[in-house]
């Protein structure tokens, strides 16, 4: 549900434009260049939504909601390792995302910690 819920926020900050993307720390940059209605911010949000729905789904998989997915466990594992990178990458990242507000990166690398933490778990549940 994690993923799902991540996935809507990335979904609305289509909608929200500017609004969303400061509320979300996502940075000024992207926020104005979604003020000034550049296709990137539009685009990379429905990228990240589309990928974290992608995402949802095999969670929902492995915890038995649905039935099961091709490559399973491998993606569970790859989605946990992934977020788990980029947790723990956030000091490194953090230089080159500069218009990206401190709160952005804790939220969001709390939240990745998380989500791999669980993914992991997920695969070897399974």
């Amino acid at each position: 549900m994690l993923d799902a819920a991540a996935a809507v926020a990335h979904f609305a900050c289509i909608f929200w434009g500017a609004p969303g993307l400061r509320l979300l720390g996502a940075g000024e940059r992207l926020a104005r260049l979604a003020e000034a209605g550049h296709w990137y911010p539009p685009v990379i949000s429905a990228a990240i939504g589309a990928l974290l729905s992608l995402l949802a789904a095999y969670a929902l998989s492995g915890a038995g909601l649905l039935g099961p997915l091709p490559g399973l466990r491998p993606t569970l594992v790859l989605a946990g390792a992934v977020f788990l990178a980029r947790a723990a990458a956030a000091p490194w990242l953090r230089p080159f995302f500069q218009g990206n507000s401190a709160r952005f990166w804790i939220v969001s690398s709390a939240i990745c910690l998380a989500l791999g933490l669980l993914h992991l778990a997920a695969a070897l549940g399974r």
